[in-house]
C-alpha cells in the first residue's frame, strides 16, 4: 500500500464508484475540474473539498457522483489509458504481418507513455499510483494490452510466423513482462535514458523468441 494513502484518500459514505442521478454533464464537469486541479497541484495535494470549491459545488454533492477522490482519479486515469489503447489499436490495425503488428503496438504504447510522462507529469503520477495500488482502471488496461498481445500471437501462430509449442497464456504473460519496463508508469521513469534503443532491442529479442 502506498505511503501516500492517508493524503490521497477522502472518506465517502457509501461504496459504489458513482452515485446519484446519471447527469453526465455534471459528472463530466467534476472530472474536468479535477483533471485541471490534479494537473496543477498534484493528486496528493488536492482534496474533494478543494474540487468542490473550484467547481462551486458542495462536497456532499460531489459525493452523489463519486464515492471518493480515488473514484475521480479512476475516471481520469481510465480515460487517459483508453487513449493509449485506442492509438495502440490503430497502430496494430495498420500493420500487416504479426511481426509488424507487434512492432507497431509496442512502439506505440511506449511512445505514448513517454509522451504522457513529459507532457502531463501530474496525470502520469496518477497512472503510477493506479498501477501501484492496482486500481481497476490500471488492471483493465493491463488486460486490454494482454488481449492485444494474444491476438497478435494467435495470428503469428496461424500463419506460421511464431512457434506453437509454448502455451499461449504463458507466451502472452512473458511478452507483457518483457514489455513492462518500457510501458508501465511504475518502471518507465527509471528507463527513460535507455530509450529508444532498449525498446527496439527488447522488441527484437521477443520476436526472435517467437520464431518457429
Amino acid at each position: 500500500m502506498s505511503a501516500y494513502d492517508a493524503a490521497m484518500t477522502d472518506p465517502a459514505p457509501q461504496s459504489s464508484p458513482t452515485r446519484g442521478p446519471a447527469e453526465h454533464a455534471v459528472r463530466d464537469q467534476i472530472v474536468e475540474a479535477a483533471n485541471d486541479c490534479f494537473a496543477h497541484y498534484g493528486y496528493s495535494k488536492t482534496t474533494v473539498a478543494d474540487l468542490a470549491r473550484e467547481i462551486g459545488f458542495s462536497k456532499a454533492y460531489i459525493y452523489r457522483f463519486f464515492e471518493s477522490k480515488q473514484a475521480i482519479g479512476e475516471a481520469i486515469c481510465g480515460a487517459r489509458l483508453e487513449q493509449i489503447l485506442t492509438e495502440a489499436r490503430n497502430a496494430v490495425d495498420a500493420g500487416g504481418s504479426a511481426t509488424d503488428r507487434f512492432r507497431r503496438m509496442f512502439r506505440s504504447v511506449n511512445t505514448l507513455s513517454v509522451a504522457l510522462f513529459f507532457e502531463d507529469r501530474k496525470i502520469y503520477e496518477i497512472a503510477a499510483l493506479a498501477a501501484s495500488e492496482r486500481w481497476g482502471s490500471a488492471q483493465a488496461y493491463t488486460r486490454s494490452l494482454q488481449d492485444m498481445i494474444q491476438e497478435i500471437v494467435r495470428q503469428g501462430r496461424e500463419n506460421g510466423e511464431f512457434e506453437r509449442k509454448t502455451p499461449l497464456d504463458e507466451t502472452v504473460r512473458s511478452i507483457y513482462y518483457a514489455m513492462t519496463p518500457f510501458i508501465d508508469p511504475l518502471h518507465l521513469e527509471r528507463n527513460l535514458d535507455l530509450l529508444p534503443d532498449a525498446q527496439n532491442e527488447v522488441t527484437g529479442l521477443i520476436l526472435r523468441s517467437l520464431a518457429p
